[in-house]
């Protein structure tokens, strides 16, 4: 799937060896962005002793299958499970994601037997690049169709064969997911969300104390740490030059997001290795998509993107505390028909990795009525 020749990697290192560092600031820590002690640790470890050459490996010896959906390349693993009644179910990740961290959860689902589960809640599970990120190319236009939702219905459908069938997916995935069942009703027996589209218009003399409590903490957090939506919204080729040049400049974007968005309180490594940090960069970096995986902001903020009204397939909703926001059930149910709701003892917005058990479980119990 991936053949990094020696010279990208030897010039990889190059780069990270020869970092032009910035002039250190009189702050500390993460105060004012990535820390540069732990970001200057990271990149002499990804300089000298991360074995790219072993997660390359592991990267080949996933299920991985390429599709054409009317002219559109898509890269997806398939994981087929263990029961002959499996559940279909498409995955989707958000940014700066990739499909690698949903292959924790996605084992899981397919063998719950291998888990302590019942083979009978086994899912077949479809895990697609999203277009722009690692192996599926980019559209190559941004107003003509088939958006992602679309090519994922044909993905599952069209080209697996599946007439009904669930999906999941948090953040970017959250929207693409929920595209999807409000436009195939009749293909979705349920969505399951980390994250929801917010109503496109609503009466403000209705907000609750509670909603009114949660659009306050939402724009808090849009002013603390929303600058980088703002800039891949707005003006992501800008960015894009100094990340796709600069393999440090990447790195320190992505991992004050894995910082700041998971639940380490802090302490990146208490949930995160630094070979899967660094794993993540790679294969950015190695398929030169930093800049690509901005296209569902940028789209998104012109109105290229459909919105979404309503959907009426069963949702269901799993917050993870230390997720990006915390919206009220009442909230949800503005736009979407919730028929589960579920507040996570733990785990970040990086829910599939930092916490695969309990989304697993929460899968399972959603869809288990549903098959």
């Amino acid at each position: 799937m991936i053949a990094v020749t020696d010279a990208e990697l030897n010039e990889l290192r190059s780069r990270l060896l020869n970092t032009r560092w910035p002039t250190p600031w009189p702050t500390s820590g993460w105060d004012a962005g990535t820390d540069p002690g732990e970001l200057r640790r990271l990149v002499a470890h990804w300089a000298s002793d991360y074995d790219w050459r072993a997660h390359e490996a592991a990267i080949n010896a996933l299920p991985s299958h390429l599709a054409d959906i009317d002219g559109t390349p898509v890269h997806y693993l398939r994981f087929d499970g263990e029961h002959p009644g499996a559940l279909p179910i498409v995955l989707t990740n958000g940014w700066p994601s990739s499909f690698l961290e949903l292959t924790a959860l996605a084992r899981r689902l397919a063998t719950p037997s291998r888990y302590g589960g019942d083979a009978a809640d086994a899912f077949t599970v479809i895990v697609p690049s999203l277009p722009g990120f690692a192996f599926s190319p980019q559209r190559p236009s941004l107003t003509e169709p088939p958006q992602t939702h679309e090519i994922w219905h044909r993905l599952m459908h069209d080209e697996l064969g599946f007439a009904r069938y669930a999906a999941h997916g948090g953040d970017l995935g959250a929207g693409i997911t929920s595209r999807l069942g409000e436009a195939h009703p009749e293909a979705l027996v349920g969505i399951h969300l980390l994250a929801i589209a917010n109503p496109i218009t609503y009466d403000a003399a209705g907000v609750t104390p509670q909603e009114h409590a949660y659009l306050d903490s939402v724009a808090a957090w849009s002013a603390e740490e929303g600058g980088y939506q703002h800039e891949q919204s707005t003006r992501p080729l800008t960015l894009s030059y100094g990340l796709a040049d600069s393999p440090t400049g990447l790195l320190a974007w992505i991992v004050e997001k894995y910082r700041a968005w998971s639940d380490c309180g802090g302490n990146l490594s208490s949930r995160f290795s630094d070979d899967f940090l660094l794993t993540q960069a790679s294969l950015y970096w190695f398929t030169h998509t930093i800049s690509t995986s901005f296209r569902p902001y940028y789209e998104y903020g012109q109105g290229l993107t459909r919105r979404v009204e309503r959907v009426e397939v069963p949702t269901a909703l799993a917050l993870f505390p230390a997720d990006l926001t915390q919206p009220p059930r009442s909230w949800a149910e503005r736009t979407y028909n919730i028929t589960r709701y579920t507040l996570m003892p733990r785990g970040g917005h990086f829910a599939a990795h930092e916490e695969p058990e309990l989304l697993a479980h929460d899968l399972t119990e959603f869809f288990r009525a549903r098959r």
